[in-house]
């Protein structure tokens, strides 16, 4: 009975904090465009409720204030009497009513809690099927709950912990004479000291370990990565650039990938050698020295006498998507040539918010050097010139041209992979797309020079003369990636217009996920961690449209629909090495 009224009382003294701190966590678990992992899910729950608890001291604040002031607009007439009117209303068991009030209001919040968690389940198993992934089963629920009450208790030790300093500071204040008013100021005051002390404490304390781990993940190799042997390749016999300095992606790069004998035995046909080029970023003392050295590599390898010359844009840390490449060297029988080059060695998200052009400037300086040396072979003896890049790295090669007209002069083809949505000229062709085409799969001037693909198929599907040279994006519906705008903060965006019934929105992208100011900006923030732990053809994970992609925006490869199936098999078995953190 003892533990029923404390419970009541701490109901009754924080139900404010208890609804807001409700109210946030529902939202923190309403559908968004992937299923998240369990853990993750129960941490972000335990998060928003904890964020949603302190707000409700703000708002108990805020409702006292107004309480104040609408007490003094409309005072009581003759308090003395109200009172005694009052107080012969008022039945004897009111008292024991009264206190049963919050023993109701803890039951209606239970209810609650169960109803809507049976809601949510529906709703994360909803979005999971239209991803192709299994429904969450008792050992998901269970790791949720743990993570969501743990994340909890972690931050309500840091919340009594701040509080502990806020007393001394009102205490303080008093003593010196100062007035209750005064006092509470300078405890609040202490209070947001330390939440931003703490919040800037964390974030450089984050960045920091982030630079050092991955320096630290850049010296090593990863398992599979082998010195070549061959003069085809980087770091191999010959080579300008030392094995040590390519870097850990560097080294997967030229130390990866099909061999001819890979590439004969998949295809069924002769093959070459594909040529594989890098330098990482402690070759060269800036990104024209280091584009350089690329270029003394492609001439060193016979790059500019292969029939397809490739220059890649990688992610931040210096990653290139091994599906991508591999697909264009299967397709070629391995008669290509691949330029890349470091220019970080953090996660794409630390590059895009610090330094979001340089990835633009790396890649102006790569492909300036590339194509120089390429303007001066004779005409009819110069390669296909194509270029590629994924996520950032789509947005720092496109961002490397001009403008449209730039891009098609100066190349052949062009393939472009979950490109951020704040990525030029893809946005400008997005906003423009002809009328009635959605903006998940937009049709630019009908499909004359450039298309867009989520499946295999999607390209060629559109119809009509596709005019060389091609440019082509791979683009889901439910790559947070994408769609990760501020303007959604205020603004309902297209790609979530409507049902997907009526095309208001991408097939895999749940009908229940609604447009929330501000918390479906969030979800995409959130989205963007864990956009690759879903199968290829959803979220930020194109593993299985890169043949495709290749084969139609840069045609002439000559394979057979049973080689095309036969290197698509190979593909879709590449292990990725957990690209969402590079």
């Amino acid at each position: 009975m003892n533990l029923l009224r404390r419970i009541a009382a701490y109901l009754g003294a924080h139900l404010a904090n208890l609804l807001c701190g409700l109210a946030l966590a529902s939202l923190a678990l309403t559908p968004s465009l992937v299923p998240r992992p369990t853990v993750f899910q129960g941490f972000l729950a335990g998060l928003w409720f904890m964020v949603g608890f302190q707000l409700g001291f703000a708002v108990r604040g805020l409702w006292r204030v107004l309480a104040g002031k609408l007490a003094g607009k409309f005072p009581r007439t003759n308090p003395r009497v109200e009172a005694e009117v009052d107080a012969e209303a008022e039945p004897r068991g009111r008292p024991r009513t009264a206190a049963l009030i919050p023993v109701a209001v803890g039951i209606g919040l239970l209810v609650y809690v169960v109803g809507y968690g049976a809601l949510v389940v529906s709703w994360q198993n909803r979005v999971r099927a239209l991803v192709e992934m299994e429904p969450v089963d008792g050992a998901g629920h269970t790791a949720f709950l743990l993570s969501m009450f743990a994340t909890m208790a972690v931050f309500y030790g840091i919340a009594r912990g701040i509080g502990a300093l806020r007393a001394p500071a009102g205490r303080r204040v008093s003593r010196r004479g100062g007035s209750e008013r005064r006092a509470r100021w300078a405890s609040r005051a202490t209070g947001l000291v330390a939440v931003l002390a703490l919040v800037a404490g964390l974030t450089g304390a984050g960045l920091a370990a982030v630079g050092w781990i991955y320096a630290d993940r850049d010296a090593g190799t990863l398992a599979g990565s082998v010195q070549p042997v061959l003069g085809s390749r980087s770091g191999g016999p010959g080579s300008v650039v030392d094995w040590d300095g390519l870097g850990r992606q560097g080294r997967a790069f030229a130390g990866g990938g099909p061999s001819a004998a890979n590439i004969a035995d998949v295809t069924g046909a002769p093959a070459q050698e594909p040529v594989r080029v890098y330098a990482g970023l402690s070759q060269g003392a800036d990104v024209r020295e280091r584009a350089a050295l690329v270029v003394d590599e492609l001439v060193r390898t016979g790059g500019f006498e292969r029939d397809v010359l490739l220059v890649a844009t990688p992610t931040g840390s210096g990653w290139l998507e091994p599906q991508a490449i591999a697909s264009l060297e299967y397709l070629y029988g391995g008669n290509t040539a691949t330029a890349s080059m470091q220019y970080s060695f953090q996660p794409s998200w630390v590059s895009f918010l610090f330094d979001p052009e340089f990835a633009a400037e790396s890649s102006r300086a790569l492909f300036d050097a590339v194509h120089a040396r390429w303007l001066q072979l004779p005409e009819g003896d110069r390669p296909r010139l194509a270029v590629y890049g994924l996520s950032l790295g789509a947005q720092g090669m496109a961002g490397g041209f001009e403008d449209l007209d730039d891009l098609l002069a100066r190349t052949d083809a062009a393939l472009f992979t979950g490109p951020p949505a704040n990525s030029q000229p893809w946005r400008g062709l997005q906003a423009n797309r002809d009328p009635g085409s959605p903006i998940w799969r937009p049709v630019y001037r009908g499909g004359e020079q450039v298309r867009w693909q989520s499946k295999p198929g999607d390209f060629a599907a559109l119809g009509g003369a596709w005019q060389q040279p091609r440019i082509g994006y791979l683009q889901h519906a439910t790559d947070p990636i994408t769609w990760l705008d501020p303007a959604v903060i205020l603004q309902r965006p297209e790609w979530l217009a409507g049902p997907a019934a009526s095309g208001g929105r991408g097939a895999d992208v749940s009908d229940s996920m609604r447009w929330i100011p501000g918390v479906t900006f969030l979800h995409l923030v959130t989205d963007m961690l864990v956009s690759e732990a879903v199968p290829p053809s959803h979220g930020h994970n194109f593993g299985d449209v890169a043949v495709d992609g290749w084969a139609q925006v840069l045609p002439g490869h000559g394979r057979s629909e049973a080689q095309l199936t036969s290197i698509q098999s190979v593909i879709e078995r590449i292990d990725t090495h957990d690209p969402i953190w590079e």
